[in-house]
């Protein structure tokens, strides 16, 4: 877009505003795999939250800002008695979906998780639904497609953390244009949230990286998601918008933050992103490390008796693994941990598991573990890089080789993609249910872990069921 720098004269709105707040106010979603997607990622996305409510680290952020700052009839935050105002119930809900770093993930040239942005659309949409708007789960299995859409197609092609910038971005513009749109805002109104959205810049990813990666990872998207509903207010009430906020020169967010590159949009907004997500079934760790988990445990019986023996562990990955989880040195925080490849494999290797305790202090302490990783290699295995960033694959490849002092070795387990890919739904779903059981179990008393199970078996009526009485049989008595 050309546009004289010294005018005052405001430009027509940016393109990718204007895609942005159409699909997120008119298009229609038709694929019934998209739902019957949004549905699963719903179940999954409420069982990383129930499973993050035994983490004081967690809950120790949850509840009101300041205390006693609650609001009557607001949007109730699952597992939890709290009634929040919409903005920091959004906050409370992405916090504990996020935690353990257990829910959907996206890769592209831009990686995230879309199933964060549920923070700010279950929030509002109970909200709404409690103040006499007739939303139903079926609006909110909507809204979920549209978040995951936005999230997922600007990253297809445009790359935030290759400039330092946290993914988390993705999630407040997606969050801001659904919510917008469900609280009742014009395009017009769409367009001014979405731009303040962008305006806002990114996060730096110091928190995911070493020397620095801690528990901020955890809450950064609540934080984008709660943003998103404040933004989406705003503009209810008519804050003005900045219409070249992508575009414009000098100042605009990519002369700023990407030297000038333009944004991509490589693709219309329809559903594809839902229909093709990657879930985190089996293991609470780092996507790029999924597949290694799995081949460590399919080594841990093989290798057990021989461990005293190991003389090194050869790993091989794709090309962000090797940037972003290949990590040595000492590990102080189970966010470090869950972020470290060589951890998320010493772990099954030695005991046959990985899950959320596991990356807690009195696991790492074990000095078994520390020395497994003093013995590990890292590489990059360039078939695994290819296939990561072919569109019609996009695998998460991994292979793990255990080598002993006698000169022996293990066989070399590769796994190409994880049971949470698209090629693996039939197998992967009943185990994906089976997460969300427990995960219910584990936090509700056996007469609502029934009624919740009860919900979601009954996928027609779940679908027309109001927000409120849906989130209502997922609270706790106060």
């Amino acid at each position: 877009m050309s546009h004289d720098i010294k005018s005052a004269e405001r430009p027509a709105p940016d393109d990718i505003l204007t895609a942005i707040a159409d699909y997120a106010l008119n298009f229609e979603i038709k694929n019934k795999l998209a739902y019957e997607t949004a549905a699963y990622c719903l179940m999954d996305t409420l069982a990383c939250g129930f499973q993050a409510l035994k983490y004081p680290a967690c809950t120790k952020l949850m509840g009101p800002v300041v205390p006693g700052a609650t609001l009557t009839n607001g949007a109730r935050v699952p597992g939890t008695a709290y009634e929040l105002d919409p903005i920091n119930a959004a906050f409370n809900i992405g916090a504990m979906i996020r935690w353990l770093d257990f829910n959907d993930t996206w890769l592209a040239a831009e990686w995230g998780h879309p199933s964060d942005n549920l923070g700010g659309i279950l929030a509002v949409a109970d909200y709404l639904s409690r103040s006499g708007k007739a939303l139903s789960v079926r609006d909110l299995l909507t809204g979920m497609i549209k978040a995951h859409e936005i999230q997922g197609v600007l990253a297809l092609e445009n790359s935030f953390n290759r400039v330092g910038l946290d993914h988390v971005l993705l999630v407040r513009v997606a969050s801001t244009a659904v919510v917008t749109a469900m609280f009742g805002g014009s395009r017009e109104q769409i367009i001014n949230a979405v731009s303040n959205a962008w305006v806002d810049g990114g996060a730096l990813r110091t928190y995911r990286h070493a020397p620095n990666t801690g528990s901020r990872k955890s809450w950064a998207a609540g934080d984008a998601t709660s943003r998103a509903v404040r933004h989406a207010l705003f503009a209810l009430k008519d804050e003005m918008g900045y219409p070249s906020a992508l575009s414009a020169k000098t100042w605009g967010f990519q002369d700023v933050l990407l030297k000038g590159k333009p944004l991509s949009l490589p693709q219309p907004f329809g559903s594809y992103v839902m229909e093709n997500v990657l879930f985190k079934i089996s293991y609470p760790a780092e996507f790029h490390a999924q597949t290694a988990v799995e081949a460590a445990m399919t080594l841990h019986g093989q290798i057990l008796p021989k461990l005293a023996e190991i003389e090194r562990v050869m790993i091989e990955t794709q090309e962000p693994g090797v940037r972003i989880i290949d990590k040595t040195g000492p590990l102080s925080n189970p966010a470090d941990r869950d972020h470290c490849i060589q951890y998320m494999v010493a772990i099954p290797l030695l005991f046959g598991r990985l899950n959320a305790g596991d990356y807690e202090d009195r696991i790492a302490n074990d000095p078994r573990v520390d020395g497994l990783r003093a013995k590990m290699q890292v590489k990059e295995n360039p078939t695994f890089t290819q296939e990561y960033y072919d569109p019609d694959k996009r695998y998460i490849g991994n292979a793990v080789q255990v080598f002993f002092k006698d000169g022996s070795a293990s066989a070399r387990v590769q796994v190409d993609y994880p049971i949470g890919h698209r090629k693996r739904r039939e197998e992967g779903m009943p185990v994906l249910v089976k997460k969300f059981e427990s995960s219910v179990a584990a936090h509700f008393g056996s007469k609502q872990t029934e009624s919740i199970k009860a919900l979601f078996a009954d996928r027609v009526a779940l679908a027309a069921m109001p927000v409120s009485e849906f989130v209502a049989r997922l609270v706790m008595a106060s």
